[in-house]
């Protein structure tokens, strides 16, 4: 039986000080100066009342009396030797904290508060030196049990050094008020850009009218029958996003080879068709044409991964590091069947979906970046004498219409045979976006024009009759509950010869994991 993860500060800090006879770090001379500052001086819990909490010190005692400070400060109330003593004593804990005596021996440790900012910082690094040492005695423990999973015993040691690291270790209840201003200073930043797009543009123009861009922390799936150009959309949006807006993607391809995507981004880049591509029959202007496109591409902030049945777990880790390192804005998987949920899960397919779905809405609020997953769609839309996709065609788990913040369909009427609309307009080349869900904005359909030679999507020119957004009339919004490698080496990077020889010999380039 596996032990319980849950990670036990003092139980594997005593257990370290019994094994190796060695003391925790700690600064209890510094905690002291600490408390007797902040019972000095009126103003020094202002500099130091967010850097602080009580599990910071070391001694029990010490977290007792600051906690006891730290509420008459949020209550507006005076900080001395008196308030304090009156409000431990209230509590039951002045006993317990050696009693007046104690408190009064604090407040002769310093003279002022002037340099406790400096204290308040070294009481933190030790704590942290506390928590490492807590973290790397319960991962050793764990990876002697022979019943734990390697893959999550991974995922969760590179969880631990992330939240150490980004200084989130444990994130704390707030008040509304300063999360009004921060909501304020977001619908500020909106107003003051001329199209209204506070999030990171698709570089379509309806849809980013519709959705304002995609917002940070959202789970987006993207849905289509096999054929309706699931991975040539995204691929449309992430070339818009990098070279348009220079706003970094890591793009997961479980579907695709790294040199098959990068070469349809090429394709769609320097307007060849992919078939010329794929034979490298080009002519002496079309290999210029391919040489003087081809560096935006190059440029662009593009990730690619193309490891196959890669694990949700893997990809958790994989993406921190990317956030890490380059700043990733934008996450695409293609796609989300593929993917596995880890050797506990197998067999239970709905199940694994499910974890893999809720996995994917927490990494996108982890990192507080959209998550653009693919997925198909059952057979239930052929039945359909306009073959428009609904929820409910959502393929092995209802769990993903529940999870995400906005699910988009891909339909395209000419795949069907239906070639013109009921006025009679040509719905060749046509693409309908379906907006089915969206937790925070309007539902519709925006239209695009497919380009299958360039397996492109683009903008609709303004004279299209199909240039309009119809939005739904009666629902506004609609809202949901919600269940809670190594270096990039891009396959560009070998340059245009290497392209050329690939095309023309059909080698592969090389993968580009991170």
């Amino acid at each position: 039986m596996a032990k319980n993860p849950d990670f036990n500060e003092k139980k594997t800090v005593n257990n370290l000080q019994a094994e190796y006879g060695k003391m925790p770090p700690q600064a209890i001379d510094l905690e002291e100066a600490v408390l007797g500052a902040l019972m000095l001086e009126r103003d020094a819990y202002a500099l130091v009342g967010e850097m602080l909490k009580a599990d910071v010190f070391y001694k029990d005692i010490h977290q007792r009396i600051f906690r006891a400070i730290q509420k008459l400060c949020v209550n507006d109330e005076p900080v001395d030797l008196l308030t304090v003593s009156e409000s431990l004593k209230q509590s039951g804990e002045l006993e317990m904290v050696g009693g007046y005596y104690y408190l009064s021996q604090l407040t002769s440790r310093v003279a002022s508060a002037a340099h406790i900012e400096f204290h308040a910082r070294i009481i933190i690094q030790k704590y942290l030196q506390r928590k490492l040492i807590g973290i790397c005695t319960e991962l050793q423990e764990l990876a002697y049990d022979d019943a734990t999973d390697v893959s999550d015993l991974i995922d969760k040691a590179q969880k631990s050094m992330f939240d150490i690291a980004d200084g989130n270790i444990k994130k704390d209840t707030e008040e509304i008020a300063p999360i009004i201003d921060e909501a304020i200073k977001g619908i500020q930043v909106a107003a003051s850009k001329p199209d209204g797009i506070n999030g990171v543009p698709s570089g379509f123009i309806a849809l980013d009218e519709m959705t304002a861009g995609w917002q940070p922390s959202d789970l987006v799936i993207v849905a289509a029958r096999p054929a309706m150009g699931k991975t040539a959309f995204v691929l449309s949006m992430a070339r818009n996003m990098a070279v348009v807006h220079k706003q970094c993607v890591a793009i997961f391809s479980l579907e695709m080879s790294a040199v098959q995507l990068v070469t349809r981004l090429i394709a769609s880049e320097t307007e060849l068709a992919s078939e010329k591509l794929k034979t490298g029959r080009l002519t002496d202007f079309e290999w210029q044409q391919l040489h003087g496109r081809i560096k935006a591409l190059v440029e662009a902030p593009i990730l690619v991964d193309d490891t196959p049945a890669l694990s949700i777990f893997e990809l958790r880790a994989k993406c921190r590091r990317l956030k890490q390192k380059y700043g990733i804005q934008v996450l695409i998987i293609d796609y989300l069947q593929l993917m596995t949920a880890g050797a506990d899960m197998r067999g239970n397919r709905e199940q694994e979906v499910s974890m893999i779905s809720r996995q994917l809405k927490i990494i996108a609020k982890e990192l507080s970046i959209p998550v653009m997953a693919l997925s198909q769609l059952n057979r239930g839309v052929e039945s359909r004498p306009d073959k428009k996709p609904m929820l409910s065609d959502l393929r092995e788990s209802g769990s993903i219409e529940q999870d995400a913040d906005m699910v988009m369909f891909i339909h395209r009427p000419e795949k069907y045979g239906i070639e013109t609309d009921n006025e009679g307009n040509s719905l060749k080349g046509i693409a309908t976006i379906i907006i089915a869900k969206h937790r925070n904005g309007a539902v519709g359909e925006v239209n695009l024009r497919f380009r299958a030679e360039l397996t492109r999507f683009e903008n609709l020119d303004s004279s299209s009759p199909f240039a309009s957004i119809p939005i739904s009339e009666d629902v506004v919004t609609q809202t949901f509950s919600s269940k809670m490698n190594d270096e990039p080496v891009p396959a560009l990077s070998q340059g245009l010869d290497s392209l050329r020889g690939s095309f023309n010999s059909g080698d592969n380039m090389g993968e580009a994991p991170f």
